[in-house]
């Protein structure tokens, strides 16, 4: 994820604690057992960092920010709980009240200080979060709260995604807010109805391209990558996105990774690759959902080389000729047929596009004013990379909401490509 930079300079101190449910679970506690979209998803964390300004959190202090933790938590046993292992070795989480961990931390820099030095990095402002080697006492969620000496504050989050998806991470954080705000937490969440796939065995290919086995890993939550892999965010305005859905009857999200996809295959020496991952999400969230892996991981092929066809072309062909049935299919036999045992790459084993554009992103607020800025950022990514499209802010100059487009690469090709994307279509590094 790229390195921490001064952000370890700037920090004046920092304090953990540990927040439980509200109710003991006392005799009822039981078990919570992971099927297999969470456990191909284990070696990742999802890490999203909410920027406000001191008029958001004038009179807030750290027990006001920690008191709403503890009511929310009653209804997510799961997320309080810690993982273990079956006889067999399969991974489930005990549901046994452990908690999430809290961490409180003093930057000696203003908001725009920290924007000036660290642009868009959520490096510093999120805990440094890895399930194990100690699995039994790991924590799956951590929040950070970073006071700027301006009297501004961060709100990060690391979230392991074995425990759910984006969708998920960015919905506990609105509800923490939502119950900061006087709201009450709801009493039980609404379990979604995962239906197992089905299709014939001779319509099941070998290997799917949308993950990967790992390195073994062991009781290490966390893949090894064979480069460095950095993280950088791009915004596109309102005004951007028009233009380039003009002639396309596609959503943004098709077209930014089209758009992401040509580029990439322009700085890679083979013009590849010719087939990416898509990251969607299931349609029909319920407000009060229970956490969830209820992505679906689909693929796409391109006849020619990426860097040779038309971004309308391909936004097209991303809409349309998705593969989905195979894939899910094949990866729900990788992670049963060992016990869960197994260790997968999905975010970066192929360049992956993941789609948050309908994730409620600012619905986080503080004193009832949104973050002046939010990114999110995912950990363990693989060595061909991610991208994240995510909604803006609404934009200063016309209104309208643009998209931000988080990247995670090898160093290398992320600077080569700012300079495309900055260079050749005016997209420039994402900055509040």
């Amino acid at each position: 994820m790229g390195s921490l930079g001064n952000s370890e300079t700037t920090t004046l101190s920092s304090r953990i604690s540990t927040v439980v449910p509200a109710t003991p679970r006392g005799e009822e506690k039981g078990e919570y057992q992971l099927n297999y979209m969470d456990l191909l998803m284990k070696l990742h964390y999802i890490r999203p960092v909410y920027f406000f300004n001191s008029e958001a959190v004038q009179g807030l202090s750290i027990f006001d920010l920690k008191k709403p933790m503890f009511p929310l938590l009653d209804p997510y046993s799961h997320v309080s709980g810690r993982i273990r292992r079956s006889e067999s070795g399969r991974p489930f989480i005990k549901c046994n009240d452990a908690g999430v961990r809290i961490a409180e931390s003093h930057c000696d820099k203003t908001l725009r200080e920290w924007f000036d030095e660290n642009g868009d990095s959520v490096d510093g402002l999120v805990h440094d979060h890895v399930l194990g080697p100690d699995l039994s006492f790991s924590p799956l969620v951590f929040i950070k709260f970073t006071w700027f000496k301006c009297g501004g504050l961060s709100v990060g989050l690391s979230w392991a995604h074995v425990v759910g998806d984006a969708f998920s991470a960015f919905n506990f954080i609105t509800k923490w807010s939502q119950t900061l705000a006087g709201h009450a937490p709801p009493k039980s969440l609404h379990k979604p109805n995962l239906c197992e796939p089905q299709f014939p065995p001779n319509s099941v290919s070998v290997n799917p391209v949308s993950v990967k086995k790992a390195r073994i890993v062991g009781e290490y939550w966390l893949a090894a990558n064979d480069s460095d892999v950095a993280t950088h965010s791009f915004h596109v305005t309102s005004k951007q996105l028009h233009h380039l859905v003009t002639e396309t009857k596609t959503s943004y999200f098709e077209i930014l990774s089209a758009l992401v996809w040509k580029c990439i295959s322009h700085i890679r020496e083979d013009f590849g690759p010719k087939v990416v991952t898509i990251c969607t999400s299931s349609s029909n969230r319920a407000e009060n959902e229970f956490p969830t892996n209820g992505l679906v991981l689909s693929k796409v092929e391109a006849d020619l080389t990426a860097g040779e066809s038309d971004i309308s072309e391909l936004a097209k062909l991303i809409a349309e000729k998705k593969m989905v049935e195979n894939e899910n299919h094949v990866m729900e036999k990788l992670a049963e047929e060992d016990e869960g045992k197994g260790d997968f790459i999905v975010y970066g084993s192929n360049l992956t596009f993941v789609d948050l554009e309908a994730a409620d992103f600012y619905g986080v607020k503080l004193n009832g004013k949104k973050p002046i800025m939010a990114n999110c950022t995912f950990r363990g990514v693989g060595d061909q990379g991610v991208v994240l499209v995510l909604p803006a802010p609404r934009d200063n100059e016309d209104g309208g909401n643009g998209r931000i487009i988080t990247v995670s690469l090898p160093e290398k090709e992320l600077d080569q490509l700012k300079d495309k994307l900055d260079g050749e279509w005016g997209i420039h590094c994402l900055h509040p």
